[in-house]
């Protein structure tokens, strides 16, 4: 590849708030094109960040000779189709969470990517902060001992206004949802900090709006998305995880001070994480948490300081460095074989809300 990596942009939503002024940070990167199926989203986004080119049909996109990367930021519900056919064309791929709709999806994208050799990725933007990648470490390492618990927590009210619009977001058939948008980076999680695998999963998932306003139409329309998302977890045995057990909380509508954090416990002490890298420690005799020194993580110019943008900077920066010097993966990046491993999770939990019992996870 040359010295410029050139990358298509499909969607205009995620990609406008964090991954195009990540990419426009990085030496060496250019955004060529944007596609949207509503072309006038597509035509505002290309003015304001100066990309050359616009279409308003993906596919025609992913056929231009000057694109060497495509990036998927689009509902769940087309990423399989897009993620196949920019394969097939030869291109990078970027794919957003979830990375489809279920496993069978899943499985398809990871057998392509392996027959092509493909640069394939899932964008897991957290693995890439410095306070938890030192988390990690600190797990590895032995620091708080054998891990019997991991606890995350997400929620907001972003989705809490009755007077919300109806989009994709609260159509199932589409991918909505607190379990994919946010249930994913959370088993993402739990896998990459932890090096273990959900083995068995018991699930609730809750919608607590029942209708919204079409945008369009003014017309009422069912949401049957869920915005709340309660995951038990029993996890396999490692070297590093003994009868361990798991708790991912998240909602969308629940008012007050947003918080994220992930905490892990073991035998010796315990982590914990917080929204933009913060880390902290609490030995077993302690009562109290005392933060680890991090360093900072880089926050590319434009972006919300938070940390899916600072952990978009520095994945980023990965992706376009390693298709510059020719590398078919960035180290730490979530493959597509992550991201399915993550989607048989999401699977099964949703067959364990529907049976209202715990519920295997199927083997990879």
């Amino acid at each position: 590849m040359s010295d410029t990596v050139r990358i298509g942009i499909i969607g205009t939503g995620f990609a406008r708030t964090t991954q195009i002024p990540a990419f426009l940070a990085c030496e060496g990167a250019r955004v060529v094109a944007i596609a949207s199926g509503h072309r006038a989203n597509a035509e505002r986004v290309a003015q304001t960040f100066g990309i050359p080119h616009v279409a308003d049909r993906w596919q025609e996109l992913i056929a231009r000779d000057d694109v060497d990367l495509v990036s998927i930021v689009t509902p769940p519900s087309t990423h399989m189709e897009m993620a196949l056919a920019a394969l097939d064309a030869g291109k990078a791929v970027l794919c957003e969470k979830p990375m489809a709709m279920n496993a069978d999806e899943t499985r398809r994208m990871v057998e392509r990517a392996e027959r092509s050799g493909a640069f394939a990725l899932v964008d897991h933007e957290l693995r890439f902060l410095n306070g938890r990648r030192r988390m990690r470490d600190m797990v590895r390492d032995g620091a708080i001992g054998k891990v019997i618990h991991i606890k995350i927590l997400f929620r907001n009210a972003t989705r809490a206004h009755p007077d919300r619009p109806w989009n994709w977001w609260s159509d199932e058939k589409q991918g909505g949802g607190v379990l994919g948008a946010i249930g994913s980076h959370a088993v993402d999680s739990v896998r990459w900090l932890l090096g273990a695998e959900v083995k068995e999963i018991c699930c609730s998932l809750a919608t607590h709006i029942k209708e919204r306003r079409d945008a369009q139409t003014g017309a009422l329309r069912r949401v049957t998305s869920d915005t709340e998302a309660l995951l038990l977890m029993r996890l396999a045995k490692t070297d590093l995880v003994e009868d361990a057990t798991g708790l991912i909380s998240l909602s969308v509508v629940e008012a007050g001070q947003q918080e994220h954090f992930t905490e892990i416990f073991g035998r010796r002490g315990a982590l914990r994480i917080e929204e933009r890298g913060e880390l902290w420690r609490a030995d077993l005799d302690a009562n109290r948490w005392e933060q680890v020194p991090v360093e900072p993580d880089d926050l590319a110019p434009g972006l919300q300081d938070n940390g899916w943008s600072r952990g978009f900077t520095a994945f980023a920066r990965a992706i376009v460095a390693a298709l510059r010097e020719g590398r078919r993966t960035v180290e730490e990046a979530a493959t597509f074989a992550d991201g399915h491993r993550v989607q048989l999770v999401l699977d099964a939990a949703r067959r364990a809300h529907e049976r209202g019992c715990w519920t295997s996870v199927d083997a990879p």
